[in-house]
Formats: structure tokens, C-alpha cells, sequence
């Protein structure tokens, strides 16, 4: 089981050593370009690190689009030393749970985006019952889950 938590003072230079595997660059930015982004968008997102055992092994950013209106999971990675343990579906689990609380505002969907061509990504993600509704963001398809 993993915890969600919110990326601080304290801990947000541990999410800087977060690693990739090999390839994985062109499916999610790194931590230190969400976290910018995450400053500009202060006001409607909650950037986390995810932890096992005390230790951040993962990231990920939960953004409210005021405009549609709906929550949005951007850059969510498991370090590469990491993956394969169950942290994605675990960490995914919580991200919807905290998004089930509204903390931003109402919204009855939560979206994302994933790679083409990222098969593992996209298997985690339907099982989560995230559809794919026909939209594209450069290479990437938009998934949908309907809360």
C-alpha cells in the first residue's frame, strides 16, 4: 500500500531524484517540470509524492479544470528501481480516492492522457475503468473515468 503526500518544503527535492527507465522519457516529464507547472497552477492543483514504506518512490499531479469542469492527473511515474511492485495501481487507487473529496470543485470525470504506444500505462488505466474517448493531445490519447 502506498500514501499520498503533498509535495512540500520538506520533502520536494526527493521527487528531483525521481528516475525514468530507459525510454520512458517521451511518455511522462520529469517531476521538476511539474512542479513548475504546479506553481502556476497553485491555485487548482496538488502536486504529490507517492510513498511506500517511508520512502517516495513515485509522483504524480491532480489538476482542476475550472474550464470543462473536471480533475485531471498529470506526470504520474514510479521511479525506475521501483516499478513492477504494484505502486502504479496502488498510487492510482488513492489519486481517485482523494479526487472522490472535490477539493478544488464538482466534477463527475477525471481525465488523462497516455502515450500511444505506452501498453502498460494504458492496461493500468482501464482497469481503472479510464475509456478512451477518441481525443488526441499530440501522441498521446485522452482516457476518461466517469465518477
Amino acid at each position: 500500500m502506498v500514501e499520498l503526500r503533498a509535495i512540500a518544503e520538506d520533502n520536494f527535492i526527493d521527487a528531483f531524484h525521481l528516475k525514468l527507465a530507459p525510454g520512458q522519457e517521451h511518455f511522462v516529464s520529469h517531476p521538476i517540470r511539474s512542479l513548475a507547472q504546479a506553481y502556476v497552477y497553485r491555485e487548482q492543483c496538488q502536486p504529490f509524492g507517492i510513498y511506500a514504506k517511508r520512502k517516495m518512490v513515485g509522483y504524480v499531479m491532480v489538476i482542476y479544470d475550472y474550464d470543462v469542469p473536471e480533475y485531471d492527473i498529470w506526470h504520474m511515474m514510479i521511479d525506475e528501481s521501483m516499478q513492477g511492485q504494484g505502486y502504479g495501481g496502488d498510487a492510482l487507487e488513492q489519486v481517485i480516492r482523494y479526487i472522490r473529496t472535490k477539493p478544488f470543485g464538482t466534477s463527475g470525470r477525471v481525465a488523462l492522457t497516455c502515450h500511444k504506444s505506452n501498453s502498460v500505462a494504458k492496461k493500468l488505466y482501464h482497469s481503472f475503468g479510464f475509456v478512451e474517448n477518441g481525443e488526441m493531445d499530440g501522441d498521446e490519447v485522452v482516457a476518461v473515468l466517469k465518477l
